[in-house]
């Protein structure tokens, strides 16, 4: 009994820590490259505007739809790990 709950505190942490870094990448895309470092990023062209608006306008959505994936690969291996795959 008492494994079982070491167990699903250990997956709670594991799972915890993901969902943490994935909302910090988020957050630094969405909001560094976007609004603060803008400024910096305003010389580097991309598909003829400059990275920073661009980051704004799609580099903010893609970088959350690769999250999505990688928190669903990384989810399954963390499943897979403590036994809970499907």
């Amino acid at each position: 009994m008492a494994d079982d709950k070491s167990n699903a505190a250990d997956y709670w942490k594991a799972n915890v820590r993901l969902i943490f870094g994935c909302l910090a990448v988020w957050a630094f895309v969405s909001y560094g490259c976007a609004i603060l470092f803008r400024p910096l990023l305003a010389g580097i062209p991309v598909g003829g505007t400059d990275l920073g608006f661009w980051f704004a306008q799609q580099g903010s959505i893609l970088t959350f739809i690769v999250l999505i994936f990688f928190y669903a690969w990384r989810m399954n291996k963390l499943d897979q790990k403590f036994g809970l795959g499907e």
